[in-house]
């Protein structure tokens, strides 16, 4: 340490301190970092590697970027999930340190890391960006998650095999877990991974945080007396925010409990595999479908609805209602996506306005989005009785839009950030006399310099001002002979000489006193301002939640009104009935889309449909469109199709496509088992599975097995039997029609004409007669001989394998009856599997007595 510079001592100094995170250290107008921290800052951002002496004889590794870039590179750092801590100057000149030696005093200010982000440039308006906590018992888990920009904190207890599907439907951008924990392999969770002491967590310690940070003695007012484990969570939060930023952590202000048993479970395979945010081929999504919201508020809403569909019917009902009001009401509708159209995001802003980070141009955005609020209510009142409770929760914030009319300039200074000139005239008696004696100086200066040049007789005589010399006389040097004799001199230019006055010097003293007072005035006005505007905040949010609510409800209806969707009739029974049901994504993608029709559940109509028909020829597009039906139901929209009765899903499993996760040593297959064995560990009578050519991914008789095994077991299972979608390349399968009562053949249908097929993209009943599987391939480009080799070779395994039959179909005679029955080992057979076991041998006897009755005939 002793041959270092005392500013390398700094910077080791302050580094120790932050281990795990990139240290951006300020030096005048550069963020630079060192040593490791440098190498890694020139990978990321892709920028030159340097190095500076910083000592004797050494030389350390160097990396930075301009302070006024900085958001830029954040923005890059945070989205590769690195932390990064921000160094600042703290004082503008040096200061004597312990050693005696003077340096400029600097420290950390700001921990940012994924899930503490604050800058409106750092992130996308229209998602939330959430920070969440999760600990368990290994029993029962607590979940927490916080978006600091919106103030939203939430938190929850629940079974802690619900806990993955969560935390996956919140998609936090970063996860705070107990060192100690396990449960989870990181691969499965969303976001970056931050790990804490588990001291953290311990239940007194994480009671004592809540109630000091709301000020309150105890935690029954936010629903939490019962819920240990998402006290702990909620804790974490606070404490992890308080060690990032204070100011931060102070944005959270309210804490809400949730039943996470209200809405519908959708894990982020399914997600993905219905294609609800992105599109895996880099098509369009349903959320772009469905997203026309005007406000960055009412998309990040819109998006909180497609993660969380409802359960509850009669709120299902409510969201309908005034979906089909602005759908009916063209006039209205026009009227509010106008408003929204000059709103900007009221929610984000009045966060900002309890920090130090907010700008002027900020509060004057806020002040000006507010002020429209009596027009939304003035369309809303067109219609009270429907709109009643909406009204009752749409505040017109008065008291803030006044003040900020009053205090803020319309025309605000053209650098983002400056606040000198913010304020307006005649709302500081102080302020606006400094403004005068600055205005009134400019006069000053001229008659100065008209009064020197008669006295000295010098006509190119200047009265002038620089940052470096303050103010001053110039006179050229053929003048200088002129010069009055208390003029004194300043500095010598090569063509001039400068001078000052007793007089001019006074002036400069008022000048720049006036200025210093201007700016330190203007800015604890601007700040005061801002606190009094947050004393409004809890009304602003109010607001801005019923604005988010009514931007996506008129979403929704203008994508119901442009794409011809209706209502469905959504109600707790285990009925699915579409008529002429459509694609809401494909449909927007391709002309002459061909309608289908569903129909699960209920008195006469199947439990399981077993969809069979050639590749491409459309089944895979049939179950995501039934299962983005159920989805936009429960949510309250209306949906793509004639009509539609949906009894309510409490989860949506798909089972569909091939991939591996070879990072996690699965194959394709073993995903593929994993997957479905979620499904039937978890599925409930009230859920809707899509099974998507289960088996497929090892040999034909094993996979063949398994999908069979698959759909008696949802069959016959007392606690599944829920609506399924099977669509599988197995004919054989669709023997179980006659075995397995809840089960219904489908096909897709095709035309054939010599050796040309026809893809028609219609499901009726019955079986597709083959798979088609060479006439893809031929399709798809294969060279012509490996085609002809592929039909000679088709033509051959379907001879030999004509009299195929699954085992015990059939009987031969009532003595191997009693031998398969004597053949069952009951001690070992769990009750489903007995169930299964009996039912199989139902179904044969059934056939066989059928059989004998045909005969006899």
């Amino acid at each position: 340490m002793k041959n270092e510079t005392p500013i390398r001592r700094q910077y080791l100094d302050i580094k120790k301190r932050h281990r795990d995170a990139i240290l951006l250290f300020r030096l005048g107008d550069f963020y630079e970092a060192f040593d490791d921290d440098a190498r890694l800052l020139a990978r990321e951002l892709d920028i030159v590697l340097t190095s500076k002496p910083m000592g004797k004889g050494q030389r350390v590794p160097l990396a930075g970027v301009p302070y006024h870039s900085l958001e830029r590179h954040l923005a890059t750092l945070i989205a590769k999930g690195h932390r990064v801590a921000i160094c600042e100057q703290l004082t503008e000149t040096p200061v004597k340190g312990a050693d005696g030696g003077r340096l400029i005093e600097r420290d950390v200010v700001r921990i940012i890391t994924p899930g503490t982000v604050f800058e409106p440039g750092l992130l996308d308006s229209k998602s939330n960006n959430y920070i969440a906590a999760f600990y368990t018992d290994g029993r029962r888990a607590g979940i927490a998650y916080a978006d600091v920009t919106t103030g939203d904190f939430q938190a929850t207890e629940i079974e802690n095999s619900q806990a993955l599907p969560e935390l996956q439907r919140i998609a936090p951008a970063e996860i705070l877990l107990a060192k100690s924990e396990h449960e989870f392999s990181t691969h499965e969770l969303p976001g970056f991974i931050t790990q804490l002491p588990e001291k953290v967590f311990a239940l007194e310690q994480a009671q004592k945080t809540l109630r000091k940070h709301f000020g309150a003695k105890t935690l029954e007012p936010f629903g939490l007396q019962n819920l240990p484990l998402a006290v702990s969570a909620a804790a974490a939060i606070i404490v992890y925010l308080r060690e990032t930023q204070d100011s931060v952590a102070e944005q959270l202000t309210r804490l809400k409990t949730y039943d996470a048993a209200n809405f519908m479970i959708l894990d982020a395979h399914t997600l993905r595999s219905l294609e609800v945010f992105e599109s895996g081929s880099g098509g369009i999504s349903l959320l772009s479908v469905l997203d026309k919201t005007r406000t960055a508020m009412g998309g990040r809403l819109l998006r909180r609805w497609l993660r969380q569909p409802l359960l509850d019917v009669a709120e299902i009902v409510g969201r309908q209602e005034h979906i089909a009001f602005f759908a009916q009401h063209k006039h209205e509708r026009a009227a509010i996506v106008n408003v929204f159209e000059n709103l900007n995001d009221i929610e984000r802003l009045a966060v900002r306005t309890k920090t130090a980070f907010c700008t002027a141009q900020e509060l004057l955005a806020l002040g000006r989005s507010i002020e429209h609020i009596p027009a939304v209510r003035a369309v809303l009142q067109r219609d009270t009785p429907r709109f009643g409770k909406v009204l009752v929760n749409l505040p017109t914030c008065e008291t803030a839009a006044n003040l900020i009319r009053a205090a803020i300039n319309e025309e605000l200074p053209s650098r983002s950030g400056e606040i000198v000139g913010c304020i307006r005239e005649g709302f500081s008696a102080e302020l606006d006399k400094l403004r005068k004696t600055l205005r009134e100086g400019k006069q000053f200066l001229a008659d100065l310099e008209a009064r020197e040049k008669g006295r000295s007789g010098i006509k190119s005589l200047r009265v002038t001002y620089n940052k470096v010399f303050g103010y001053f006389i110039e006179v050229t040097k053929p003048n200088l002979h002129l010069v009055p004799n208390d003029f004194v001199r300043k500095q010598t230019l090569v063509n001039a000489e400068r001078f000052v006055t007793l007089e001019l010097k006074e002036y400069e003293s008022l000048v720049l006193n006036s200025q210093e007072r201007l700016s330190e005035l203007e800015t604890g006005i601007f700040r005061q301002v801002c606190a009094e505007v947050s004393k409004s905040r809890a009304q602003i949010l109010a607001a801005a939640a019923a604005i988010s609510y009514l931007d996506a409800i008129t979403s929704l209806a203008e994508v119901a009104d442009e794409f011809n969707y209706v209502k469905p009739h959504v109600n707790d029974t285990s009925l699915l009935r579409i008529k002429n049901g459509r694609h809401p994504v494909v449909e927007r993608m391709t002309k002459g889309f061909v309608v289908n029709d569903a129909a699960l559940g209920g008195n006469g109509a199947p439990n399981i449909a077993l969809i069979t028909g050639p590749n491409a020829s459309g089944k895979s597009t049939y179950l995501r469109q039934i299962a983005l039906i159920v989805l936009m139901a429960q949510t309250g929209s209306f949906v793509p199709a004639d009509e539609a009765v949906v009894g309510v899903s409490d989860r949506i499993f798909t089972r569909i496509g091939l991939y591996d996760r070879i990072g996690v040593g699965e194959s394709t297959f073993m995903t593929e088992m994993v997957e479905t064995a979620e499904i039937l560990h978890n599925a409930t009578p009230k859920s809707l599975v899509l099974l998507d050519e289960l088996g497929r991914g090892t040999s034909t008789f094993d996979g063949l097995a398994v999908a069979r095994s698959v759909i008696e077991f949802i069959h016959n299972h007392p606690k599944l039997g829920g609506r399924t979608l099977f669509a599988t390349h197995y004919h054989e399968l669709t023997e179980l029609e006659g075995l397995l009562p809840h089960l219904q053949n489908l096909r897709v249908e095709i035309e054939e004409s010599g050796e040309e097929l026809n893809f028609l993209y219609k499901i009726s009943r019955g079986t597709a007669l083959k798979s088609y599987g060479v006439y893809a391939a031929k399709l798809a480009g294969l060279p012509k001989p490996v085609v002809r080799r592929a039909e000679d070779l088709l033509n051959q395994y379907e001879k030999e394998n004509s009299g195929f039959q699954f085992p015990n179909s059939k009987l031969k005679n009532e003595t191997e009856l009693e031998t398969r029955l004597r053949e069952i080992d009951l001690d070992s057979l769990s009750p489903v599997e007995a169930m299964m076991k009996l039912y199989e041998l139902k179904n044969v006897v059934r056939q066989q007595l059928a059989e004998r009755k045909l005969k006899t005939a």
